[in-house]
């Protein structure tokens, strides 16, 4: 349980406070609402449920308003993490903590995401409570763009560090184990340390080459005993204890023999401490080499970036460190040389490379007018551009700060892992503590006791369980943006596979959103060809800003036919225009218009009506009082929306697409792209409302569009997934950001989601199932049945493999490539042939 205190703005009097606590207390996860009229404040006792967007739509519905708090997010490194109970430790002192609404720790990239409230806590505060539960946190400056600590170098020595403690481990362990246990399989040891002639020495010999490896491992000691001391104990604690557990009795037992003449010289267990601590370090030297190879997408993003620009100044090249480079700068880009910032071209056309960052293999065709990605690589012509995004605001940057953030989020896959680990060590401990009691009060002895106790501290593995499902998340977050697909959050990468109903937007996301003629069809007494029909029309629209004027101005260009000037041009508003073109006058527009000048139009409305049912718009052209011909003009579909759309529906995906055209045009255009069910008429505030009648249905929605417009319904939808050619509040909105101007990402999306939640589950199948296997194995199941007992070496040995292995399965990630590209293609070609 705990209280959350909102303000409520519009309350007069008691009764209005009275209405207000009554509407609180309905809200599902309240258990107490009271209301101080006075400071205009609503204090609430809540449970585990509870949801503040509903109390927010509740009491205003009531005619009330909640002041939600106004939460920022920051991100913190951790230093300290080995195990998943550690970020359990780290998320649960954060989470408590008053003002915070999310904390959540990633432990593969070893950062915590804060959402909290300012006006109630501070950073420093964050960092004060993380630090007094035995960890370290580091708040990161929002100009770094670092992977994985705030500096660089830090990294490269982390994983430097272990790799030598990994090799000083493994000199002195290696002949630690010739020695201790040579002589139980015949190998021959010097008579001056046989255990047989000098125990003595026997002992010593081993306590010395123990030394530089539990010397070696002592950050493990002081960061396990520090948070069992502080009650949060963690994988470091299970290690330390097992570790001291044999080394103490070892160290005890060569006392006896040295002073007592004990014939304890092969019941000495200083192999047990050194094995340990050497797997325990070579596991996590593996996991730091593979925690690297799961930021690759990152770091090759980074250094896609060139590091200096060439900028012009006063008509002189001037070469500059990018980061001096300033909005409205003019940048001059030769061949071969990548682009530094984002920007427009003002002179040159050149051809450009965006696959790093769009995924589109092809170079794309860039002239005047023509907008520049920074990091992209200039092929074959010398441009010069304006700057207008630079630093942190460049799609570059933009796309680092969403994948670092997707891969520091949780997918909800992983409560239950989440949820284990919180109590994971203590049950661990408890039940080494009582199984080697219980051991010992049967008759066993000490040294079998302490066996069993050591095993199952040590074989005990919540890294494993902890990194079940970061790790997945940050090769598939990672892989996702090689391919140009963009997914914000684990959340979003897990219920993607799981959406069946999946909402088009028509204009710019189906289509092409740039209207096109499309057909051109004479009247049959006309005298006139296509041409000259062309060009009377494109000449009457010269300078017209109307969508279809252009569309056809456009046309008469694209086939090089000269327009003229046209003279006594005349808008007739909702009909069309009216214009004298080389002598002749000429009506252009709907039927309307040639009925109100009494224009005889022939056979040509057929025509029209047939064209109008293919969702087309046309329009009449009349010379001298004559209808001539009906040009159509039409947002075409997408090369690819057809093909996408029947892969959608053969993986039983139903297909929607909103609009607000007519029924008639938006029929027409369904019918095209094999699409059934269609929500035609829709204004552009009402979409949100059409996602929200399917979600009632029963149905796992999922929205693509581009729009201004379709903001809300992305926000809406179960998954939102965004055109990265759309608008910035479109791609705000969004779940998923498409980068390529193409619809058969949405595929791509769908697969990478159903790869990356199939490897989690193997993961946490393996994390639940080797502990569960394990643990009871440690504790001497196999030995009550006459088996073998576990040894603590191999316990260490399957505790350090055991997350390496994790590690091993999400990196196959890497290897994904999305096979539904093909196929779209294959279909493509397959259409184009039929038509």
């Amino acid at each position: 349980m705990t209280t959350k205190t909102y303000p409520i703005e519009g309350m007069t009097c008691a009764a209005c406070a009275s209405t207000v606590e009554k509407t609180a207390r309905k809200v599902s996860g309240v258990l107490e609402a009271s209301v101080n009229l006075a400071s205009e404040k609503l204090n609430l006792e809540v449970e585990t449920g509870f949801d503040p967007d509903v109390l927010q739509r509740q009491i205003d519905a009531s005619g009330y308003t909640v002041v939600m708090p106004q939460f920022v997010k920051k991100t913190f490194y951790i230093e300290g993490m080995t195990c998943a109970s550690c970020s359990a430790t780290v998320e649960k002192v954060t989470g408590r903590l008053e003002g915070v609404e999310m904390a959540s720790v990633n432990l593969a990239a070893e950062k915590m995401t804060v959402s909290y409230n300012p006006v109630q806590l501070s950073v420093r505060e964050i960092t004060d409570a993380v630090n007094k539960s035995g960890y370290k946190a580091i708040p990161q400056n929002e100009e770094q763009e670092e992977v994985t600590s705030p500096d660089e170098v830090e990294t490269e020595s982390k994983e430097e560090v272990l790799k030598k403690r990994t090799i000083l481990s493994a000199l002195f362990t290696i002949p630690l184990m010739y020695v201790s246990m040579g002589p139980m399989i015949g190998l021959p040891l010097p008579a001056i340390v046989d255990h047989m002639h000098n125990p003595a020495l026997f002992a010593l010999l081993q306590l010395i080459l123990t030394i530089p490896v539990v010397w070696s491992g002592r950050e493990y000691f002081k960061q396990g005993f520090k948070t069992l001391s502080k009650g949060h104990p963690n994988m470091n604690s299970l290690i330390s204890l097992g570790v001291w557990a044999a080394f103490v009795y070892s160290l005890a037992a060569t006392y006896a023999i040295l002073f007592n003449g004990a014939d304890l010289a092969m019941m000495l267990y200083y192999e047990t401490s050194a094995v340990i601590l050497a797997f325990h370090t070579l596991g996590k030297y593996l996991e730091e080499r593979s925690k690297g190879r799961m930021s690759e997408a990152i770091q090759k993003l980074m250094d896609l970036a060139p590091k200096t620009a060439r900028v012009i100044h006063n008509g002189e090249e001037e070469e500059v460190d990018v980061e001096q480079v300033s909005p409205g700068d003019i940048i001059r880009v030769r061949p071969g040389e990548k682009m530094p910032v984002d920007g427009v071209i003002m002179t040159g056309r050149t051809a450009v490379d965006e696959s790093m960052l769009t995924g589109e293999s092809m170079p794309v065709e860039k002239a005047e007018g023509d907008t520049i990605i920074g990091a992209s690589m200039n092929k074959n012509g010398s441009i010069d551009y304006r700057a207008t995004k630079v630093g942190k605001d460049t799609t570059l940057s933009q796309i680092i700060k969403l994948v670092e953030e997707a891969q520091g989020s949780k997918a909800p896959i992983a409560k239950l892992a989440d949820i284990i680990t919180g109590y994971f060590v203590p049950v661990v401990m408890a039940l080494a503590l009582l199984s080697g009691l219980v051991w010992f009060f049967v008759g066993q002895g000490f040294v079998f006791s302490l066996t069993i106790a050591i095993s199952i501290l040590v074989i005990a593995c919540p890294c494993a369980l902890g990194l079940a499902t970061p790790t997945a998340i940050m090769v598939g977050t990672g892989k996702g943006a090689e391919h140009g697909v963009l997914i914000k959050s684990g959340g979003a990468l897990e219920t993607i596979h799981s959406v069946d109903t999946i909402v088009f937007d028509k204009t710019g996301t189906l289509t092409e959103g740039k209207p096109v003629v499309t057909d051109i069809v004479l009247n049959e007494e006309s005298t006139y060809n296509e041409d000259m029909i062309l060009k009377l029309a494109a000449s009457a629209e010269t300078g017209s800003e109307h969508p279809l004027g252009e569309a056809i101005v456009k046309e008469a260009k694209d086939q090089s036919i000269e327009t003229v000037d046209a003279l006594d041009f005349e808008a007739i508003p909702g009909r069309g225009l009216k214009a004298v073109v080389d002598g002749q006058t000429v009506y252009f527009g709907n039927k309307q218009l040639m009925s109100e000048q009494a224009i005889p139009t022939g056979q040509l409305p057929k025509q029209a009506d047939r064209l109008a049912d293919e969702g087309k718009t046309p329009m009449y052209l009349a010379i001298d009082g004559k209808a001539e011909a009906v040009i159509a003009v039409a947002d075409t579909l997408k090369d690819n929306s057809v093909a996408t759309i029947q892969a959608l529906q053969a993986r039983g995906i139903q297909v929607a697409m909103i609009t607000g055209d007519n029924e008639r045009t938006a029929q027409a255009v369904a019918k095209l792209a094999g699409i059934d069910r269609v929500l035609s008429d829709v204004l552009p505030e009402d979409k949100a409302n059409e996602v929200k009648k399917l979600q009632e249905e029963g149905k796992k929605v999922a929205m693509v569009g581009d729009g201004i417009n379709d903001a809300p319904a992305l926000a809406q939808a179960d998954i939102g997934i965004a055109i990265g050619s759309g608008t910035d509040v479109a791609v705000e909105s969004a779940d998923v950001v498409l980068m390529r101007d193409d619809v058969k990402e949405v595929l791509t999306a769908i697969e990478l989601s159903e790869d990356t939640l199939k490897n989690i589950k193997q993961n946490l199948f393996w994390a639940f199932a080797y502990n569960i296997v394990g643990i009871p194995i440690a504790m001497g199941l196999l030995y009550i049945f006459g088996g073998p007992l576990l040894s603590p070496v191999f316990a260490a040995a399957a505790m350090s493999f055991s997350s390496v292995s994790v590690l091993a399965n999400a990196l196959r990630l890497k290897g994904f490539s999305p096979s539904s590209a093909k196929d779209v293609a294959d279909k493509n070609i397959a259409i184009e042939q039929a038509y």
